[in-house]
């Protein structure tokens, strides 16, 4: 009863009542004679330039301003990660993110940082779809621009050990907003460059 509370109330934390990670507390209150700004705004720089829906792209939000500073909180199924950038503040970006029972949750760290990074598929993915996975199963494939990691790779590491779980590029885009990885947390090349240039090794990552 009290582990069950416990996970409740971090949860409750984290993501509110209201929605992810925007309930209002005691400490914040909104200015109702003043109305809300659109959350993204498209300009000639930033339309179409990604193949996915207009609000997967990148937008600084208003969140809770207890959320630690530094931290990543991704919503799984709403497809959006926070990465907190000040007491209040957060980067949002559009994720693709598991299929059925393959997403990931919990509270890991990101335990390795990987530019270009090489892959090579779990002994899980190919006993799945050994058609499509067993070619790359002993030597995997180098990284580069047609690796299914695609520019960076962050992995995340729960008591020291890799959960083979990464937030990553991909070679697929237009997959942002869905349920269809074998569990990692895919973004954009762009949008993920940028957030591995903002994260160090340690980084808190709670994923719902």
């Amino acid at each position: 009863m009290h582990r069950r509370f416990l996970l409740t109330s971090l949860a409750a934390l984290a993501l509110g009542a209201a929605g992810p990670v925007f309930a209002q507390s005691a400490a914040v209150k909104a200015s109702p004679a003043k109305p809300a700004a659109p959350e993204v705004e498209l300009t000639s720089a930033t339309a179409g330039k990604w193949p996915i829906a207009p609000q997967y792209y990148p937008v600084e939000v208003r969140v809770k301003p207890e959320l630690p500073v530094g931290s990543i909180i991704i919503v799984s199924d709403k497809f959006f990660l926070y990465h907190i950038i000040a007491p209040g503040r957060a980067m949002r970006y559009g994720v693709a993110v598991g299929k059925g029972e393959l997403k990931f949750r919990g509270t890991a760290v990101v335990g390795r940082k990987v530019e270009w990074p090489s892959w090579k598929p779990t002994p899980e993915m190919v006993q799945r779809s050994p058609a499509k996975y067993a070619k790359y199963a002993e030597t995997g494939m180098p990284g580069g621009p047609k690796n299914p990691l695609g520019a960076r790779a962050m992995y995340l590491y729960q008591n020291g050990r890799d959960t083979a779980i990464r937030i990553h590029g991909t070679t697929e885009p237009s997959s942002i907003g869905h349920a269809v990885s074998n569990g990692c947390l895919r973004m954009v090349n762009d949008h993920v460059i940028a957030l591995f240039d903002q994260v160090p090794v340690g980084t808190q990552v709670t994923v719902y």
